[in-house]
């Protein structure tokens, strides 16, 4: 049984999809008006990993992503640089695309942008109006957040409570401070479109709603995205789809953990502030993934030179199991292969992440997996073609399909290969050396590879290495 933790009922509960075998899902993705931090990498890498598990278990997962490209920050900049927003949003999705795709997230199925949503939305505002859940002050068109009858369920906030403590900016126009804005007046040098209000723009929640039920219905399975957008944006979103639509909006509410650096909070007056872009010019995206499943998705995670270190050498022991499957499947045999517990590691990672996406239980799996292999390879002589290819095929399935820390597609690096010509150059000149009796020299090479992390292994027929995985 799967269960999720539903932020709406603050439970886990067991996954009950509206259509049997089918997952809608919604993801909060971009404003794209900059690169993207890494605090939002882990969201789209959470996202990706939890959208993965369940193709795994047999669902046809119907995947959307939004693209934020009108708002104040994208005018802003827009302003800053001189030139039309397009030309800014533009510019940013690319750069999304491309570093989504370096940190090995699966493309969505669709990626919908609010400007080409604009008759939706307006459709949607037209509605809540007519219902008396909005209303127009001289072009503006708010949300009137006390005509809805449950506004606070998801955040847990209450209204009351909200209108005599938030912070929120003062605007004479609107009933109430926490009424927000589903259409916006134009403004002189703005991107503006033709609505019943007047000329103007969405607001950033309505986008949201809009796009959501166009692509998944009215009532969907699952709305994920980061812990900041449960108030007010998912709060709001609410408010509006149920308002409008007067059926409940999203069964299952999952939101990801904020990222902090070197234990605190991630801001760039405190100057650690980067984004994935600049991590994934240092690191390799599995090690970056790695980091990630170590720590349960709705919780708060640490994000350090040192962790991220030590997620690359735990990435060699996958690394070194990967090379000796690449080359014993260099020759197919009828062997029938030694006995081996694969049902068992299935069912294990399968129970761990069947409980609300357990990555840390389930990458342990992975690794005791790892380390059982690599024993029966060291016992048996000959563990045979059959138990090297069911020893893929289960890495395969989990931790590169699912959990994206392996990759058995990608060829060597000009470096890497370049590295292990040498390091065989090496051997073979060890090898010359024993024949001719200068064990001295034998010796020297095999503890000069030592002392650069290559351990030489002889045996009748060859001499093979590996790399040494640090404790």
């Amino acid at each position: 049984m799967l269960t999720v933790y539903n932020t709406l009922t603050k439970r886990k509960e067991e996954f009950k999809p509206i259509v049997p075998s089918n997952v809608k899902m919604y993801m909060c993705g971009p404003t794209v008006y900059n690169y993207f931090h890494i605090g939002n990498g882990r969201s789209f890498v959470s996202a990706d990993i939890i959208r993965r598990y369940f193709e795994y278990k047999g669902y046809n997962v119907k995947f959307v992503m939004n693209l934020t490209d009108i708002d104040d920050k994208i005018i802003k900049k827009a302003g800053e640089e001189k030139v039309e927003t397009n030309k800014v949003t533009q510019k940013y999705i690319d750069a999304f695309m491309e570093d989504i795709a370096k940190l090995k997230v699966k493309k969505a199925d669709i990626y919908p942008k609010a400007t080409e949503h604009i008759e939706e939305i307006i459709k949607m505002i037209k509605t809540l109006e007519e219902k008396g859940l909005a209303y127009n002050v001289n072009g503006n068109v708010f949300y009137n957040v006390k005509m809805f009858n449950g506004y606070g369920k998801l955040s847990g906030k209450n209204i009351e409570d909200l209108e005599s403590g938030a912070r929120i900016e003062i605007n004479e126009e609107k009933n109430s401070p926490l009424d927000f804005a589903l259409w916006k007046k134009a403004k002189e040098g703005e991107p503006q479109w033709e609505s019943p209000w007047g000329n103007g723009r969405p607001g950033w929640h309505i986008e949201c709603s809009a796009m959501s039920c166009k692509h998944l219905g009215e009532t969907f399975d699952i709305h994920a995205g980061g812990n900041d957008l449960i108030f007010p944006h998912h709060e709001n979103e609410i408010a509006q789809s149920e308002g409008a639509n007067d059926k409940p909006f999203v069964n299952y509410w999952l939101h990801f953990g904020f990222l902090n650096i070197n234990d605190e909070k991630m801001s760039k007056s405190l100057g650690n502030f980067f984004t994935a872009r600049d991590i994934l010019k240092v690191y390799p995206a599995e090690a970056i993934r790695l980091l990630f499943t170590q720590t349960n998705y709705g919780g708060p995670l640490n994000f350090s030179e040192e962790l991220l270190q030590s997620a690359k050498k735990g990435l060699e022991k996958l690394d070194n199991l990967k090379s000796k499957i690449d080359e014993a499947m260099k020759v197919e045999d009828s062997n029938q292969g030694v006995e081996f517990g694969f049902d068992k590691f299935y069912a294990a990672f399968e129970k761990a992440m069947d409980d609300d996406f357990n990555t840390p239980q389930a990458v342990a799996v992975v690794f005791d997996f790892v380390r059982e292999c690599n024993k029966t390879i060291a016992e048996t002589e000959k563990p045979g073609y059959k138990f090297y290819h069911l020893v893929k095929e289960f890495l395969t399935r989990t931790a590169e399909g699912v959990l994206g820390i392996m990759d058995f597609n990608t060829k060597e690096s000009s470096g890497a290969s370049l590295e292990k010509d040498l390091i065989e150059f090496l051997i073979t000149l060890r090898l010359d050396a024993k024949k001719n009796k200068n064990y001295a020299l034998a010796d020297k090479i095999r503890n000069e590879l030592n002392a650069l992390g290559v351990e030489l292994q002889d045996s009748k027929e060859k001499t093979t290495y590996k790399k040494i995985e640090a404790n």
